[in-house]
């Protein structure tokens, strides 16, 4: 069973299990912007705020959804 579906260049999620990587990667990121906001004077103080953090997990959310396509040979 795949959790993800490739739409072009994006992963879609198509089970429950999908979905609630997707719910918690989005948590994650909400998060984060939160808590830079509230410490940033500017829009590139938020930007150099979140890449640390939002990067990682962009990555991780791009690892995992590729794995779990069910492409064929994987």
């Amino acid at each position: 069973m795949s959790w993800f579906k490739q739409a072009g260049i994006v992963f879609r999620p198509v089970s429950p299990v999908g979905w609630i990587i997707a719910v918690l990667a989005l948590a994650v990121y909400i998060q984060i912007f939160v808590l830079v906001d509230s410490r940033s004077h500017s829009v590139s103080d938020i930007l150099c705020g979140i890449f640390p953090y939002s990067a990682p997990t962009l990555l991780l959310w791009l690892w995992i959804s590729s794995r779990m396509s069910g492409k064929p040979g994987q």
